[in-house]
Order: C-alpha cells, then structure tokens, then sequence
C-alpha cells in the first residue's frame, strides 16, 4: 500500500486537533467537579478506545475508508487527534448528568450528541483532519456515532449506577 501525502506543513488540520483539545479540555477545570477521578478516567479513556478502535477499524485494510491527518500512514501528530475524543467522552455524560435525563429524552439526548460528533467531524474534513477514500462520506458515520454513544452511556450506567452498591 502507497503512502498517500495529503500535506506537508503544519496548518489546519493541526491546529483543528489543537483547537478542539483546548477548547473542551479548558472548560473541565472551569466547571464545577460533578465526577469522581474513576468516573473522570473512566469517560476519558473511554473517548480515546472508542477512538482508537473504530478510527483503526475502518481506516486500515481491508476497509481503508479514510485517512487522518496529514498522510496515510501514521505520523507522531496522529497520536494527538486521538486525546481530542477524551475530552468529548466526559462532556456527554457530565451533560447527561447534569440533565438527569428521562427514559425517552436519554434518546434524543444520544441523538443530539451524534449530531454534535458529525459536526465535529465534518469541521475536521473541511480542516484537512479526515480525508474520505472508497466511497466513505459524513452520512456513514451516523451509525457510528449512535453506537458508539449508546454503549458508552450503557457501560457509565454499569459501572457508576447510584444502586449498583446498594445490599439487597
């Protein structure tokens, strides 16, 4: 397989990695706390696996529907793009939280962070960040971003449900 070179210089989609690190990572120590450090590691890190997994699933052979960063194969700066899903994973649910959402409304919750995450990413195509091969486009990742919400606010529930401690 090619190495495919899709630029060469530090410039957008770099600092769109950047931007979005800062800018939802600063609001963290902003905010008041609502989350305890294994609750905090545990939305990070699981921004950064979700990432990792599915980023590499369909980026690699045999799928290899899109490429990131500034070339096919993986450089340093990539290594970045992913820490900017660790911030994302602890607003959804500190939101969530927050929210102390209803059944139904968990539904429209999960919803409008997928239409968040499309965003996002549709900024990171026009910033040079994602580049689509083989026919992906922005509409394939609504699936995506459904499942991926979905079960990370199913695992949350698992692990930190306020009556998982309770005696019976």
């Amino acid at each position: 397989m090619d190495n495919i070179i899709y630029d060469n210089h530090f410039n957008g989609n770099e600092w769109f990695v950047i931007g979005v690190i800062v800018l939802s990572l600063v609001p963290i120590w902003l905010f008041p706390r609502r989350f305890s450090p294994a609750q905090i590691t545990f939305n990070m890190l699981i921004g950064i696996a979700f990432g990792l997994v599915f980023d590499h699933t369909i980026e690699i052979p045999p799928f290899d529907l899109y490429d990131l960063g500034d070339q096919s194969k993986f450089e340093l700066f990539d290594l970045f793009s992913y820490i900017m899903y660790a911030p994302n994973g602890y607003w959804f649910i500190y939101w969530y939280e927050r929210a102390r959402m209803f059944e139904i409304m968990t539904i429209v919750y999960i919803f409008f962070w997928t239409g968040m995450a499309i965003g996002l990413e549709w900024l990171g195509v026009k910033t040079g960040e994602f580049h689509y091969k083989n026919g992906y486009n922005l509409f394939y990742s609504c699936p995506i971003y459904l499942f991926l919400m979905s079960i990370h606010l199913f695992l949350y529930r698992m692990a930190f449900a306020s009556n998982r401690r309770q005696r019976n």
